[in-house]
């Protein structure tokens, strides 16, 4: 992965590579509690709220390709939660175990820092033991597991939520 690059994505550029990566994760596992791939034109909404949010999409890329990304968004959409954010980092299927993920949850942290943000949290399905053992050797911690929170592939999904408490921001403010 030496000649790999990060990358800030956009729309135009990195949408379908997007897509793709979300969608093979639908199809195959239980990274994402969704059924149906989805729709090219998904990804407008998609991009222009995380613009709106001033939420990054950051990806790593070699030789033109993008081998995944790392993004996150609103934790709760209230107002005292404004310093916490929901992660997600998914790695293109034939691209996972080579470091792509650290590196993109590296860089996500930093700019969780970057923005005065204070806590990063990850929902992961409980058996995803990579995902896992990435977050704990990054720092994060296990903060609760929702029993039952999805059902996928006949089976009922239990949502582990892992937490990474930042030192930012040095001056929260209420309001």
């Amino acid at each position: 992965m030496s000649s790999s690059n990060l990358v800030q994505c956009s729309h135009g550029r990195h949408a379908p590579a997007i897509l793709g990566i979300l969608n093979e994760a639908i199809l195959n596992s239980t990274a994402l509690y969704d059924y149906q791939p989805r729709a090219a034109d998904s990804m407008i909404p998609w991009f222009e709220a995380k613009e709106r949010g001033n939420f990054p999409v950051i990806g790593v890329e070699e030789s033109g390709e993008l081998l995944g990304f790392a993004t996150y968004g609103t934790f709760r959409n209230w107002p005292a939660y404004k310093y916490s954010v929901e992660h997600s980092v998914y790695v293109r299927a034939d691209r996972r175990g080579r470091g792509v993920g650290k590196r993109l949850l590296v860089e996500l942290i930093e700019c969780a820092r970057r923005q005065n943000l204070h806590v990063l949290i990850g929902g992961i399905d409980a058996t995803n033991e990579t995902s896992i053992r990435l977050h704990a050797k990054l720092g994060f911690t296990h903060a609760g597991t929702v029993k039952h929170a999805g059902f996928k592939f006949g089976r009922w999904l239990d949502l582990a939520f892992y937490q990474l408490i930042l030192e930012t921001p040095r001056q929260p403010v209420d309001g």
